[in-house]
């Protein structure tokens, strides 16, 4: 396994893969979301195939790095796959001049929650919606 920067469309494969982001929006969307900002498309790759992809960019111009998109293939799940891309995350934010990471998930979304907390996220807002399910959690990682 290996992780490297990637093209947007190795990390579309990725998400067409991922049943949290069933149905993708349009690949406009995404692409001019990004447009002209510094950016991160990190790729996990095993045997020469994108499993895993991590998506960042500089949303806020405020010295944090948003992390915007990602996840892993289900069946290559708990191999270790969004640590080593967390990781290859957080260096490549330090090394472009980011003071933190944020990102927000949805309530239901148990496995990014526990993941997010065990690697040093803290929780800064909560933004209720229909269901308790659908409340969108926001959290930041000092990386300084």
């Amino acid at each position: 396994m290996e992780i490297r920067e990637g093209s947007f469309s190795e990390a579309l494969e990725v998400l067409r893969g991922l049943p949290e982001f069933d149905p993708l929006l349009s690949t406009d969307h995404y692409v001019e979301r990004m447009a002209n900002k510094p950016k991160l498309i990190a790729i996990a790759w095993v045997e020469e195939k994108p499993v895993g992809c991590k998506i960042a960019y500089d949303r806020f111009e405020d010295g944090t790095l948003y992390s915007w998109l990602g996840g892993v293939i289900p069946k290559y799940r708990k191999m270790g796959l969004a640590k080593k891309m967390a990781d290859f995350q957080e260096k490549w934010a330090l090394e472009n001049g980011f003071s933190a990471i944020r990102f927000k998930t949805l309530n239901r979304h148990k496995a990014m929650l526990t993941f997010a907390i065990n690697n040093g996220f803290q929780i800064y807002n909560v933004k209720p919606k229909d269901e308790i399910e659908n409340y969108r959690i926001e959290l930041i990682k000092d990386l300084k």
